[in-house]
């Protein structure tokens, strides 16, 4: 051997054999919100091998970066490499990410400590001894409620030695990890099939049988692929699982549909990378159901009842019909009372044509019930992130229905007759004479209204049924129906007690006006709720409908009292016709709401609202209550929205008060508001973890750490107190 080539291998040798190879050296870069960074598997590199080097980001707290699909928003980090003549570089091996929602957004993002590790190939002629350097310079978007495009250049020198290098003692372990978790093929059968509007994914293989699969998610490698922000339903299978997918551009618009669909199948900690072809769904991958939901966390002080995951199906039919007994009771259904106590009072003393009416309000409770309940499984089957109150999350549903409490109000007032409406069970008059419509009328109005609300026992119910079968999760509906509906029932199959009230005469004309005024009230409520979900445009709108339906109303109101329709009554009819059109159009450019700007992150006002004197409550967000409480502080978080009534009430009397203000002061307690008046897919989501269908829910979490405590349905504002106290010590 020449003296040259001693010198060059004796320095490495003993390297290799008393210290391992000399530390590879890397400066860290601060890019603002970022510190990058090159990091290596191995503390040096042979001739001929492959090593993993990592791009390693350390992001600020509440920022993001983006994986190779960056989802509805943002932008995948890049990397451009500049390596000694004859190296190369591989394609980036990406960790599983995060689904981070954002308003209407869903992106798949990375936060914290990110390893992106890269393969870097050593050509053979490497020469022994020697040190080299790699550059690269990455690009990359970091957001918060802002983006911010950021780069670097960072370097990282590694020696050349003989022989197998060691671990480097700082990273190599944590690469070697992050690339042990990174997603890989593992053998799994996947096949795709356009199913009318929504793709079925179906994957099955040995690492899927038997398996967990609740909370299966698909990550595609493309961004036209699906659409990201909806629920992806899980059927699971003995041999694997289906995804019902919402098709995206590709599979919709594009001239050429895909031929192959390729990602990442992420559940529990667990990842592989799946590439599907066209097919049929094969039946081991579907046939059992959705997976249970999760166990529900500890309840503290919350009634036993509330969670739902754990109930059996004769359990949760007995707890849905004592929540809808229960929902009588609630202040959601107030505003109908009115429709119910004028049907009461309509054949008091005719047992006979009472049960009917009874029975009839039973049908009309039930069919809505089960439409309603049909409804959602079906719109959550095909990927939407929707709960119970779904019909109010919906303007041109608001809408109408203040438009047709409106109408109710009018006819209860006098302004108009029709002889199968709804009042005609208050009134005794009109073309049936028996109010059975009416009845079914009443029964169906006081679901759509009420029923958005749960009550206690119904939300435990409600979470079991929405985890189950479609037809188990109807036979738990039916339950709920049949509660809410036994004490009109009753009542109707009781004539003892309504023989109590006064033989029929003027009286009950006087009631049924003075009835009518909770019906102008709700009108009014409805309106307010369309207010909040679309803007003050679109309110004005439905003002003018208001207008002309009430005009309508009262010129059909004037037809009716000149007697028998004739000739005389075609000009007011024809305007009450137009005046309608005109109704039906404005409601329908009403409930578009007002054009605005979708924001690439959360659309819920960070602002806080006040909640009583003094008494703020911020926007919520999970990663809020995390930081809360890693700062020490109790959290209170108050799910709600403006059509539900029970969370206005609980807003106005147990979350109101100076000695509630004086309660969170004393214990650094605070306020969040996660308001559901309008669809929201993380409150769905967090809701559907506590096993709740919707709102209201309140949930009070400890300082420090720890699962939180469920409130019930109706607060007082000493139960409140006694709760942020004991959350408080911990």
């Amino acid at each position: 051997m020449s003296l040259r080539k001693l010198f060059a291998v004796v320095p490495a040798l003993m390297v290799a054999l008393f210290l391992g190879a000399p530390p590879a050296k890397a400066d860290p870069v601060h890019t603002g919100h970022i510190e990058v960074e090159l990091v290596s598997q191995e503390a040096g590199v042979a001739p001929g091998s492959t090593v993993y080097v990592a791009l390693s980001q350390k992001i600020q707290s509440g920022w993001h970066t983006y994986w190779r699909n960056p989802g509805d928003a943002g932008d995948a980090t890049r990397i451009v490499w500049t390596l000694p003549a004859g190296w190369t570089a591989g394609d980036i091996v990406w960790p599983t990410p995060e689904k981070s929602r954002v308003g209407p957004l869903l992106d798949f993002a990375y936060t914290g400590d990110v390893l992106l590790p890269v393969p870097i190939s050593v050509p053979a002629n490497a020469q022994v001894g020697s040190v080299v350097t790699l550059k690269a310079a990455a690009a990359f978007l970091v957001c918060e409620q802002v983006c911010v495009p950021e780069d670097a250049v960072v370097t990282l020198t590694l020696p050349v030695v003989a022989g197998m290098p060691g671990t480097d003692p700082k990273w190599g372990a944590k690469v070697a990890e992050t690339l042990a978790k990174a997603p890989k093929p593992a053998g799994l059968k996947a096949v795709f099939q356009l199913q009318g509007s929504v793709l079925k994914l179906a994957v099955t293989g040995a690492p899927l049988k038997g398996a967990d699969v609740s909370g299966a998610f698909f990550y595609p490698y493309s961004g036209k692929a699906i659409e990201h922000p909806p629920e992806q339903a899980i059927e699971r299978g003995p041999e694997g699982l289906t995804l019902s997918l919402t098709p995206g551009y590709d599979f919709t618009q594009a001239e050429q549909k895909p031929t192959e669909l390729s990602g990442v199948l992420a559940l529990n900690g667990v990842a592989y990378e799946v590439t599907a072809t066209p097919g049929t769904i094969p039946a081991e991958a579907g046939g059992l159901g959705a997976p249970p939901a999760a166990p529900a966390k500890a309840r503290g002080t919350a009634n036993s009842a509330d969670g739902g995951a754990s109930l059996g199906l004769p359990l949760a039919v007995a707890f849905a019909f004592l929540g809808g007994l229960i929902l009588n009771l609630m202040p959601c259904v107030f505003p109908i009372l009115s429709l119910k106590a004028a049907s009461l009072t309509a054949h008091a003393h005719d047992a006979g044509k009472t049960r009917v009416q009874g029975l009839a309000f039973l049908v009309g409770v039930v069919v809505t019930f089960l439409a309603l309940a049909g409804l959602l499984i079906a719109v959550r089957a095909g990927g939407a992130a929707v709960g119970w109150g779904f019909q109010l999350q919906s303007p041109a549903v608001v809408a109408g229905l203040a438009l047709l409490m409106l109408l109710v109000a009018l006819n209860m007032s006098g302004v108009f007759e029709v002889g199968a409406s709804v009042q005609n069970a208050a009134s005794g008059a009109g073309a049936s004479g028996d109010g059975v419509a009416g009845s079914f009328l009443t029964g169906a109005l006081a679901v759509l209204v009420a029923a958005p609300c749960t009550a206690p026992f119904m939300a435990g119910a409600l979470g079991y049924a929405l985890t189950q079968p479609p037809l188990l999760s109807l036979a738990v509906f039916l339950g709920l129906a049949l509660g809410f509906a036994a004490p009109f029932v009753l009542l109707a199959f009781i004539p003892g007690l309504l023989g109590r009230l006064p033989r029929p005469g003027p009286w009950m004309d006087v009631l049924k006006k003075g009835l009518a005024f909770p019906m102008y009230a709700t009108a009014a409520w409805l309106a307010w709720v369309f207010s909040q979900q679309t803007g003050p445009i679109p309110l004005a709108m439905i003002f003018a409908a208001a207008v002309l339906i009430a005009f309508a109303a009262w010129l059909y109101g004037l037809a009716q009292a000149r007697g028998a329709l004739g000739k005389s009554q075609v000009a007011p009819l024809v305007i009450a016709l137009v005046s309608l059109a005109g109704v039906i159009a404005l409601v329908w450019v009403a409930a578009r709401g007002e054009p605005q700007v979708t924001p690439i992150h959360d659309e819920r006002p960070p602002a806080s609202s006040a909640a009583g004197p003094g008494l703020a409550a911020a926007a919520w967000s999970p990663e809020k209550v995390k930081a809360l409480q890693a700062q020490g502080k109790v959290v209170m978080v108050d799910f709600t929205a403006d059509w539900c009534v029970t969370c206005k009430v609980n807003e106005g009397t147990a979350l109101k008060g100076q000695r509630l203000v004086d309660a969170f002061k004393a214990h650094d307690a605070v306020l969040l508001r996660a308001d559901w008046t309008k669809r929201d897919a993380t409150i769905a989501a967090a809701l559907a973890e506590h096993g709740r269908a919707g709102v209201p829910l309140y949930l009070v979490y400890p300082k420090g750490s720890g699962e939180p405590v469920v409130l019930p349905q109706l607060l007082t504002e000493g139960l409140v107190i006694e709760a942020i106290e004991k959350a408080a010590k911990g």
